[in-house]
Formats: structure tokens, sequence, C-alpha cells
């Protein structure tokens, strides 16, 4: 079987593969302080991550011929897809390392609240509430760019976004239970997830 190489999606999805893998070490390689004791937790975000993650399967599942462009589209086009989907995968990748770093102790799979959990509002904390989910969507985003239908792409978005919407009202009820008015302050000031919109 003979694959056509397309310049352009051949590009876009190389750099896409490449933020994976960085974006995979983040979570795996990247040490962490110790984790004080757990003072509260949700489980029910568990619902969200698994939406999330039945979003990416969507995307990655659903596939167009490899290295195909996403539709009928003319070089300039192409060109500028690959443009967008690279500094989407290229931001993403960095708005999620520096999330965890500002983290730190705080980071945790499902919400939680630890014991001297400080209200982090500093570095992309500053620009959006949850931006670890921003970067996620990101990634989602350009990775549906790179390889999905667009069909595909919408309904991973769109379970994506579900599941995100469960994580996120999970970690604010602690938040605002712990916080309180500094975090309904904070919460008017700062969109949720993606800045400047939402």
């Amino acid at each position: 079987m003979t694959i056509n190489l397309d310049f352009w999606p051949t590009l876009s999805f190389a750099l896409v593969m490449f933020c994976w893998f960085v974006f995979a070490a983040v979570f795996l390689i990247q040490k962490r302080p110790p984790s004080p004791p757990d003072k509260k937790r949700d489980r029910g975000s568990l619902v969200g991550i698994l939406l999330q993650g039945a979003g990416y399967a969507v995307v990655w599942a659903w596939h167009r011929r490899p290295f195909s462009p996403i539709g009928p589209l003319s070089e300039t086009a192409e060109i500028m897809i690959a443009i967008i989907t690279a500094v989407i995968s290229l931001g993403s990748v960095l708005m999620v390392l520096a999330a965890m770093r500002v983290l730190g102790k705080e980071w945790s799979l499902t919400a939680r609240l630890v014991e001297g959990h400080n209200l982090i509002t500093t570095g992309p904390y500053s620009y959006v509430r949850h931006p670890i989910y921003a970067g996620m969507f990101g990634m989602l985003l350009a990775t549906g760019l790179a390889i999905s239908y667009w069909m595909a792409l919408l309904l991973g978005a769109l379970i994506f976004a579900i599941g995100t919407a469960i994580r996120v009202r999970s970690e604010e009820r602690l938040l605002r239970e712990a916080f309180g008015a500094q975090f309904e302050s904070y919460a008017q000031r700062v969109p949720g997830v993606i800045p400047y919109l939402l």
C-alpha cells in the first residue's frame, strides 16, 4: 500500500506527535514535590476524566487517511491549518508545563484539597482558572486538525467539554468551600477554561 505524503498535513502530524511525547513526559517524568495529606477529595471528578478520555478516543479513532488534509483545501489553506495546528499544540504543552510547575504540591489527577492548600492565581492561572484543561483541549483540537475528520473533531470536543465541565464543577466546589469570597473574586476576574472566552 502506497501512502501519498502531502507536505503540510505530514508536517502538522509530526509536530502534533512531538507535542504528544512532550505532553506525556510532562505528566510521567516531571519530578513533583511530595504531596501533603488530603484534606478533602471529590472522586466525582473521575467521571469527567473518563469523558475527557472518551473525547480523545473519538478524535484518535475516527481518523482520515494518513497525512491527508482535513478537507479539499488550497495550498494556502493547508499552510494556515499547519501553522494553526503547530501554534495550538506547542502553546498547549507550554501552558500545561507552566501550570504544573506553579501548582506544585497542589497538583492532582482528581479534585482535592490538601493540608495547607493555597489558591493559585499566578502564572497561567492569572489568565485562566483551569490552564491544564485548556492545554488538554488544545491538544485535542490540534490532534483533530492533524488526523481527524471535522465531525470526529466536533464530537470529540463536545464529549471532552462535558467531561471538563464535570471536573471544573468538582474542583470549584471544593475551592469555594475552602476560600469563599477570595475564590469568588478570582472566578469573576479570570475565565474558566479558554482564555478571554469561557
